[in-house]
């Protein structure tokens, strides 16, 4: 169990801009697969989210509030706490999130994760590459069922796109520390670089009159997803290889875009087989 400790902060610290360099020029604030060590701390919460983090090695602890039954529950299980872990009333932590965050008595402040580039993807795995999904329920969904079925990367956009911190992370069960965020700054060279690794680019496009379950399909594969409503913007389906749509035998033919993406998954995994896991 851990020792209760006091952890002063000094008030009326001064922080630079987060969008500007040492010089004053701006930069794009970066995500995690772009940052490097030491830039802007994750904030995760709830059970699995921190619990996956503390049994990451990769993944660097600052800061960890929990909760009596919660530390109990983490040794019971053989993890061990990082020094400088604070036992804290359940408030404590409530303070510091929204007032609808559900955290199950954890909250954690975390370095970013080693960043992965394309590069690093294999060659013989299965990529999500979301145009623009802004929602961080939606895409902490898709983490997950990323991580489900051995998905190598989710690549996103550095604009338009959450952060891969709080409700995301919690959204994610976990997810965010086995399958690596790639956030690019322009997603149609990100598509180009892809093919030029081989990758076979789908979009997935209610309107294509193409079944994902019948079209050809091989790896390494990109499966592309647009925001709900809007889909994918025009450049985005232009650069896929194909698009596709899913057949659903229901009264209503469209789905959630992370449900959409489950099965999206589904249909190609079994198809193709279980790809390569992770690259990271």
């Amino acid at each position: 169990m851990p020792r209760r400790q006091w952890n002063p902060r000094r008030p009326g610290a001064a922080s630079p801009r987060p969008d500007a360099d040492a010089r004053g020029r701006f930069r794009p604030k970066p995500r995690q697969g772009t940052r490097k060590p030491g830039d802007d701390r994750v904030v995760l919460y709830g059970w699995h989210p921190v619990k996956a983090a503390l049994e990451n090695p990769q993944r660097r602890i600052r800061s960890l509030l929990l909760t009596e039954n919660a530390a109990r529950r983490l040794t019971d299980e053989g993890l061990s706490l990082p020094a400088g872990a604070e036992l804290v009333r359940p408030d404590v932590i409530a303070a510091r999130l929204p007032a609808d965050a559900v955290h199950q008595g954890l909250w954690a402040e975390a370095d970013p994760l080693p960043a992965v580039d394309l590069d690093d993807l294999p060659a013989d795995g299965i990529v999500l590459v979301l145009d623009q999904i802004t929602d961080p329920h939606n895409v902490g969904a898709i983490l997950r069922s990323a991580a489900a079925f051995g998905v190598s990367a989710v690549i996103t956009t550095l604009r338009h796109s959450p952060e891969a911190t709080g409700v995301l992370a919690k959204s994610a069960s976990g997810a965010l520390e086995f399958v690596p965020m790639i956030a690019v700054p322009n997603l149609a060279r990100a598509l180009e670089a892809l093919k030029g690794r081989g990758f076979l680019l789908v979009g997935l496009d209610g309107g294509s009159p193409a079944d994902l379950a019948t079209v050809a399909l091989r790896l390494p594969l990109g499966l592309v997803l647009g925001a709900e409503g809007k889909g994918m913007r025009q450049l985005t389906r232009a650069t896929c290889h194909l698009t596709a749509r899913l057949v659903l035998p229901g009264r209503l033919k469209t789905l959630n875009v992370s449900n959409a993406t489950a099965l999206a998954l589904h249909v190609a995994t079994s198809r193709l087989g279980s790809p390569r896991a992770s690259a990271g």
